[in-house]
């Protein structure tokens, strides 16, 4: 990097943090300054503008506001109220947001939950937020079947579409609600430390943890996007992520509506129809994750590509060699690439557009940006210390995880933490360059070079990231081993090319009673789709150390070529949602992608 171009994007950093520093002023723990306060501002100012285009249905920022003060009379009517909460089991539509922005015009937490759960994951998200209601849509319905024996008994059940059986009619109950905003009074004793959102995340073990979105971090997240992607109430930013998911939900939700633009939202992401609908609908911006990414650039070359107005993106998870035949086939070189998590402290963005990196820290602003690469025990996983007991920096290039400083005055460098206290203590990192100092575990592995990029390079633990979304192999394990015949389940990601993330691999141990015809259905009841493993490995013993805990490393070396391993192996069959036997052939169809998986 030549010494000009370093200037320029030193230049460039440090004016893109000020922008974003006078728009989050005003935000802060202590501050009454709240997530609706803002909204309302936006409802006010732009009341004419469209807030949706969905299913051919436009929707003005004057509706949504007004379904959303009847989502808040109604819960008033429940006897609801400040520091409650209520869960959301809905799939995308505009009412998810009108009714999350409702409840916070009352001091209402609306837990968020992934609309793809069932059983025992769908009731643990319900029962950890302490719900006391929950809303879904009546498409959720067959989903929320499989969990019903399990919710709280005393949890009444609020169908958006009408009453079903022995849910609650939404729609009926506030057709004669009120219009008009609730008294402010109904929020005024919190704070921008209060929670506002739960927004569940896997972690590294375990059930999904639902993480605390205060107002003041939720502004910060929404306010943050809208100088470096040039957002204007001109725009029309396509949505077709999940609205549960943070990037989609928060992030993109947020900079729509607190820049007057409109959001084109659909159910779901379509690679086939992506192009095309994007120029119908106008779409000038789009919102992504990796995959979405890799799912167009699968797709062959066509017209429709660079047939829209689309000229901006920005999300997480681009990696380089997908990003380089992004811009190059669509022509979209503006990619706001940014790295964060739900719950985390540690936030960047690449303001300058460099392929491939998640942000840069400048040496001049390495002190206003406390983030840090440590240096990762490849055995233990935990951060290598010194003589004197302090963490170790990486060099340039060398990866290691990611930390960020807890500054509890300072919103954007707050960790809230999760509603398990001690799911939360387990992510501080303490005593890390100084006595006393703690600092939040990413639980990522980042690299960062000569000048001054970040790079993903990916999850440590036992969680790996597949179709975009966190997997905690600890509940996959527990899931495959409430199956008859499964004796034990070592659960890890192995990498497939052509794909990013790890595709999850499960090496089990059986009895007679094993049906691997019946193997996918059983877990269906449990485990989402993206959670269940693509690849089976059929075990005669377990390798476990001396402690009987599951040896991993020698397991993801071996992957799953059949020419290398002894083992029965299987392989998701998603034609007729089972597994099929992994032979030589078929291995070679995975590896060149003939095979989708």
């Amino acid at each position: 990097m030549s010494l000009l171009a370093r200037i320029r994007s030193d230049l460039t950093y440090i004016r893109e943090l000020s922008r974003i520093d006078r728009a989050t002023r005003g935000v802060g723990p202590d501050n009454p300054r709240l997530l609706p306060d803002d909204l309302e501002a936006a409802m006010d100012r732009f009341a004419g503008n469209t807030a949706f285009h969905f299913d051919g249905v436009e929707t003005r920022y004057s509706d949504l506001e007004a379904r959303a003060n009847r989502f808040a009379h109604w819960a008033i009517a429940q006897g609801l109220g400040a520091g409650d909460c209520v869960a959301l089991f809905m799939e995308n539509r505009p009412d998810f947001v009108a009714f999350w922005f409702g409840m916070s015009k009352v001091g209402i937490v609306t837990a968020l939950i992934n609309n793809q759960l069932t059983g025992s994951s769908l009731a643990h998200c319900v029962a950890v937020a302490h719900a006391r209601a929950l809303v879904i849509n009546a498409g959720q319905a067959p989903l929320l079947d499989t969990a019903r024996d399990s919710l709280p008994q005393d949890i009444p059940v609020w169908s958006l579409d009408g009453a079903a059986g022995q849910d609650r009619d939404l729609e009926s109950a506030i057709a004669d609600m009120p219009e008009d905003r609730p008294p402010r009074r109904h929020r005024e004793t919190l704070r921008g430390r209060d929670v506002a959102l739960y927004v569940y995340t896997s972690g590294t073990t375990g059930l999904p943890k639902a993480a605390r979105m205060t107002h003041a971090r939720c502004l910060d997240m929404m306010l943050a996007f809208i100088s470096p992607c040039r957002i204007t109430q001109k725009d029309r930013i396509y949505e077709t992520l999940p609205l549960y998911h943070g990037t989609c939900g928060v992030c993109g939700v947020g900079t729509a509506l607190l820049a007057g633009a409109a959001i084109v939202l659909r159910r779901r992401f379509s690679a086939g129809a992506f192009w095309r609908d994007a120029r119908d609908s106008g779409a000038t911006v789009f919102v992504y994750v990796g995959e979405l990414g890799r799912y167009l650039m699968n797709n062959p070359p066509g017209a429709d590509e660079r047939d829209h107005a689309i000229s901006r993106g920005f999300g997480n998870g681009m990696r380089g060699d997908v990003w380089a035949e992004f811009s190059e086939r669509t022509g979209i070189t503006r990619l706001v690439e940014f790295y964060g998590s739900t719950e985390g402290n540690v936030s960047l963005v690449n303001a300058d557009h460099k392929i491939g990196a998640i942000g840069r820290i400048p040496p001049l602003l390495r002190r206003f940006m406390q983030t840090r690469i440590l240096k990762v025990d490849p055995e233990t996983q935990e951060p290598v210390r010194d003589a004197d007991g302090f963490c170790i920096e990486t060099a340039a290039d060398e990866p290691g995880e990611a930390v960020g400083r807890i500054i509890a005055e300072k919103s954007r460098w707050r960790f809230e933490g999760y509603n398990d206290r001690s799911a939360t203590e387990k992510k501080i990192l303490r005593d890390v360059f100084e006595t006393g100092d703690a600092w939040f575990r990413t639980g990522d592995l980042l690299r960062r070079d000569a000048d001054h990029y970040f790079y993903f390079v990916d999850r440590i633990g036992d969680t790996f990231r597949w179709k975009s979304e966190n997997v905690s192999t600890g509940e996959v394990a527990a899931a495959l081993q409430a199956c008859d015949g499964v004796l034990t389940a070592n659960v890890y990601g192995v990498a497939v090319p052509g794909h990013d993330g790890r595709a999850g691999m499960a090496a089990l141990t059986i009895d007679g009673r094993f049906d691997v015809e019946t193997l996918h259905d059983a877990m269906a009841a449990n485990l989402p789709a993206y959670a269940r493993p693509v690849f089976l490995r059929i075990r005669a013993e377990d390798d476990t150390t001396g402690t009987l805990k599951f040896r991993k490393v020698d397991l993801v070396e071996d992957g799953f070529d059949p020419r290398e391993i002894d083992d029965a192996l299987y392989v998701k069959d998603p034609g007729r949602n089972g597994y099929r036997r992994l032979d030589p052939a078929l291995f070679d169809a995975v590896i060149d992608g003939s095979y989708r998986l």
